[in-house]
């Protein structure tokens, strides 16, 4: 259980404030040119800057490149959730490889040397549009491209293009992003000098409509004997292969996780792949990728962490909604908590409601409320300073309303001032509507800068907002019977991982079928979706 903080005493008070004040006045008095930030920079005043490092709990320093993880020089103006993104967050997070990092300034290298508007991107794409198989003209042979499909909600096109990313980067492919599903609308360019996005004369027009019927689908062909993995050449590849890794996938999909299919796939110039999930687990269970993965990440469970908070930063517009109800909800609180929850059926459920408060209280992570008629003077005074805010994130008003009312309507067992906020409630999932999706990224982000976080099982939003903050979050098991309320209703995650909903059951090197969840330790079954998997510690 996550431990609770310390409340301090009264003269630790009086003390803290004393300081406080000293402090307040030394940054008044001395020198502004002290404090000023590279001119480059838009960082906020020094006085706002100031106000914020005496806030209980706050950091007053931030690591702007997380380690090395971004790369210096980009304006921004452009994008001021890129290197702001570290001072609303009290924890630094885990710090990348510097083997990642190496990686990761090779890949931006590779991404301008080859992606649209370059020569070499023209020339690949015209061999992809007459169907050439071989390299020709002038094609660069180090300029291979991987065109990633995702869609969905928010939370499942974030995971789906991060682990094509780490394929990319596995596979030395660059990544483009098919721009249909607002992915530019909703996020910054991540590489420095270039762009991510599909242009919009990529010849292969019907490629958004790409399914599992698809002929050139890698599954297809290996079903129809077009290409084998044992014996087909580099002269017998198609010009390009569609790779399904949707839900629904086939055995023969399956096999895109097999070593031997991999060595055909790496010779194909143009790969296309659509999936809704998160499937680098799987990519950890593929032999030929393990050094590398060792090497990239040496904390298993961290590998999401990395790459959320290297490929996605909120455009300006998201960023102020983020920042904005940060400062003025969240910011001065002792302990932010947040609260995510998902009713798939979208209904209002008392029992949900329980299984929340069950879980917080339990956990220690919200104080127990007192019965009605306790007289409030039996209630021990409020520690000076201390407070918790509660975000709710919902699509529903219904749960927010409860838990508003339960802390208002009820003193709290310990004295403590509890304060529940929840940014938006749209009701019901709004499939590409841009405020709906800007909201919910916006609220994404929110959650992952509470200290901790419970979230609903199954849920990708969840899965996107601990892996940013860098929470293992307490996770609430979806309820096999809608009356009832789970025993335990949550419980303490493995990791900060999310979990890979549709894993292959196949173990490659034996050619048979297999728990892939006992194949390497660091590769589990997840605790929401238990034939799912999930990265875990290397030690767990």
């Amino acid at each position: 259980m996550a431990p609770r903080l310390k409340r301090p005493d009264r003269r630790y008070s009086q003390w803290r404030c004393m300081v406080n004040a000293v402090l307040l006045a030394v940054i008044v008095t001395v020198p502004p040119m002290i404090f000023l930030f590279p001119a480059r920079t838009s960082t906020p005043p020094v006085w706002i800057s100031a106000a914020k490092a005496l806030r209980p709990g706050s950091v007053t320093g931030h690591d702007r490149l997380l380690g090395g993880l971004l790369a210096d020089g980009v304006d921004e103006r452009s994008c001021h959730s890129r290197y702001q993104s570290a001072m609303y967050r009290r924890k630094a997070g885990r710090q990348p490889s510097p083997y990642l990092v190496s990686k990761l300034r090779q890949h931006e290298a590779l991404q301008r040397r080859c992606g649209p508007g370059t020569g070499a991107y023209s020339d690949a794409a015209e061999q992809l549009r007459s169907g050439n198989r071989r390299d020709g003209g002038t094609v660069s042979p180090d300029c291979k491209y991987l065109v990633s499909i995702s869609y969905r909600g928010v939370g499942n096109r974030i995971l789906a293009a991060a682990a094509a990313f780490l394929y990319a980067v596995l596979t030395d492919r660059v990544l483009l992003i098919d721009p249909s599903n607002e992915m530019g609308e909703l996020f910054c360019e991540p590489f420095p000098g270039t762009t991510w996005l599909l242009p919009p004369d990529f010849p292969l027009t019907s490629y958004t409509n790409f399914s599992i019927d698809t002929p050139e689908s890698y599954g297809n062909m290996l079903k129809r004997k077009v290409i084998s993995a044992a014996s087909t050449t580099t002269q017998q590849l198609p010009a390009f292969a569609y790779v399904h890794l949707d839900n629904h996938l086939t055995d023969e999909d399956k096999m895109f996780f097999c070593d031997e299919d991999q060595r055909v796939l790496r010779d194909i110039r143009w790969l296309v792949m659509r999936t809704d999930s998160y499937i680098v687990p799987g990519l950890f269970l593929t032999t030929g990728f393990q050094p590398e993965l060792d090497m990239l990440f040496p904390e298993t469970d961290a590998v999401f962490h990395h790459l959320v908070r290297y490929l996605f930063h909120p455009n300006n517009h998201v960023w102020g909604l983020v920042t904005r109800y940060h400062d003025a909800y969240l910011a001065a609180a002792h302990q932010r908590v947040g609260i995510q929850i998902r009713v798939f059926d979208g209904s209002e459920s008392p029992e949900v409601l329980e299984q929340i408060t069950t879980c917080t209280q339990r956990a220690s992570l919200l104080p127990e409320v007192l019965a009605a008629g306790v007289e409030p003077s039996a209630v021990p005074p409020t520690p000076a300073g201390m407070s918790t805010a509660v975000l709710v994130t919902s699509l529903k008003a219904w749960y927010y309303d409860k838990i508003k009312s339960m802390y208002w309507e009820h003193a709290t067992a310990n004295g403590e001032a509890v304060g529940v906020h929840q940014p938006s409630h749209e009701e019901y999932q709004q499939f590409g509507t841009k405020s709906h999706d800007a909201k919910a990224l916006a609220e994404i982000y929110l959650l992952s800068l509470t200290d901790v976080v419970v979230t609903s099982g199954w849920s990708t939003f969840g899965y996107v907002a601990q892996g940013l903050g860098g929470l293992t979050p307490w996770v609430m098991y979806r309820p096999e019977n809608a009356s009832m309320v789970p025993d335990p209703p949550c419980v303490r995650d493995l990791s900060m991982e999310p979990c890979f909903h549709s894993p292959p059951f196949y173990d490659c090197r034996t050619k048979q079928g297999a728990d892939t969840g006992k194949i390497v330790p660091h590769v589990q079954h997840c605790e929401d979706v238990s034939w799912g998997l999930k990265l875990v510690p290397r030690n767990a």
